[in-house]
């Protein structure tokens, strides 16, 4: 717990991380109103804070309405941390949502609103607003579908999870495995029954094969993780093809039209199939350790970190190159004001990340902030778009 008290104002703001006590147990229960025995209980709360350090104002320059909100702020201090239900379920609110993994929840969300704008933009006569719920129910149906899959990975990965990712809730003792089960069956569950309803059997069948797909990518006896080719293929179809293929079928099925690919539809999912593969190769970068341990076999543990550092950059420097090249030999299709420009400060940002990384001597923290960077370049092509 952490007190600050401001002189010129009467208000003490209260962080807590260590929660002094500033009353006796025998006490706590009521404060008298005398003037005296205020003093008495400000002189305790003031012994106690001293001794953590935090009380740094003289009690010469307190008056009276001071040292009245002092005794009440140490009282709610009390109160703060006694309510064991409160504190038990903001925690297990705090690992559920790493537990969804937020960086791949942030790039499914992402992408799926940047699809269904896109396919917004090119048919705006025939939107309707009762189409809204729909748009809702199939975004929560793939954040199901994300945590389906980050979820069943974490399960069978907490021996490695321990060494390469001890902050993640079931590694960390913070999510018990029967709670981790029951959560990724409702998310298997309540994703299927929504696609189901709403999207047809074409739909259903794709969100079926990429749950199947997350499945053998980490339950034994298939555990597909542990060859490099099959991992990243894996990797690359969900969140490359499947997604965005499935997302713009859906869209334009709910509008009423038939599916045909447009160029920018064609080229963003070409373009996050490849980035998908780089995450896929990248993502073992900072857990190299753990996976030599447990002869995880990886792209990392194969070649080395540097070398497959120089592999991921270049095959996103390839993307950026053809974007920009897309952009200029097909201007009916693209624009070139925004793409070009954008696309080329991606990729010199990324050659930069590169050579901070190559600096840094590929420490862990420069490992985990390179794949870090690479995560925030997909963001970024999603988020530009629906514009291009």
């Amino acid at each position: 717990m952490e007190l600050s008290f401001s002189p010129s104002s009467p208000s003490l703001r209260i962080r807590g991380t260590t929660k002094p006590s500033c009353f006796p147990s025998s006490s706590s229960s009521s404060i008298r109103t005398t003037k005296s025995q205020s003093l008495s209980s400000l002189s305790q709360c003031t012994t106690n804070l001293h001794s953590f350090g935090l009380y740094t104002c003289s009690r010469t320059f307190l008056n009276f309405q001071q040292r009245r909100n002092s005794i009440w702020a140490c009282s709610q201090a009390e109160a703060a941390g006694s309510d064991p239900v409160l504190t038990k379920v903001s925690d297990f609110k705090d690992a559920c949502w790493r537990f969804l993994r937020p960086h791949t929840i942030r790039g499914t969300a992402l992408g799926s609103i940047a699809l269904v704008t896109k396919a917004l933009i090119e048919n705006s006569h025939l939107i309707k607003w009762t189409l809204l719920f729909k748009a809702f129910s199939g975004l929560f149906a793939l954040l199901c579908g994300n945590g389906y899959i980050v979820g069943i990975n974490q399960i069978y990965d907490i021996k490695i999870d321990k060494v390469n990712k001890p902050y993640l809730p079931i590694a960390a003792g913070d999510l018990s495995v029967k709670s981790a089960w029951v959560l990724v069956i409702f998310f298997a569950i309540a994703g299927l029954l929504i696609v189901g309803f709403n999207f047809g059997p074409f739909v259903t069948s794709l969100y079926s094969v990429g749950l199947v797909l997350g499945t053998i990518y980490s339950v034994p006896p298939f555990r597909m993780k542990r060859f490099p080719v099959a991992a990243f293929l894996i990797i690359a179809t969900v969140r490359g093809f499947l997604l965005n293929f499935g997302v713009y079928y859906a869209t334009r099925a709910a509008l009423g039209l038939q599916f045909e690919w447009s160029s920018p539809v064609a080229f963003i999912t070409t373009f996050v199939t490849l980035f998908a593969l780089v995450i896929a190769i990248t993502k073992d970068l900072p857990d190299v350790e753990g996976d030599r341990k447990f002869q995880i076999s990886t792209f990392a543990t194969k070649l080395g970190v540097r070398k497959i550092a120089f592999l991921g950059s270049g095959l996103l420097l390839v993307n950026y190159v053809g974007s920009i090249l897309a952009a200029s030999f097909m201007p009916e299709a693209f624009r070139r004001s925004l793409m070009i420009p954008t696309h080329t400060i991606l990729a010199l940002s990324l050659i930069f990340q590169t050579w901070v990384l190559e600096k840094a001597s590929y420490t862990k923290e420069a490992i985990a902030n390179y794949y870090r960077f690479i995560w925030n370049l997909f963001y970024a092509e999603y988020i530009i778009f629906p514009f291009i």
